[in-house]
């Protein structure tokens, strides 16, 4: 197979992250389909994360955990309305 910097062809941010231990905020905000501002806007909000010298990185266990709390929160909005 050729390399994509040959064929043009650009590596999508999910197949890099599939297997990582932890994610970038570009990697966390593209497999959760949401903007990186909305990430910085929201920031109380979002998931715990570490640093790495000047990385700044989400783990596996912290993004499942913010899933559940965010599937939770809305289970209990579907229930209150």
């Amino acid at each position: 197979m050729a390399r994509p910097e040959v064929t043009g062809r650009k590596i999508a941010l999910l197949d890099v992250a599939d297997d990582a231990d932890a994610y970038s905020i570009d990697e966390f905000c593209a497999r959760h389909r949401i903007s990186v501002q909305l990430f910085y806007k929201n920031r109380k909000q979002m998931p715990r994360t570490f640093s790495v010298g000047a990385r700044v990185l989400i783990s596996k266990e912290a993004a499942a955990a913010w899933r559940r709390e965010r599937e939770t929160a809305a289970q209990a909005g579907e229930r209150v309305a």
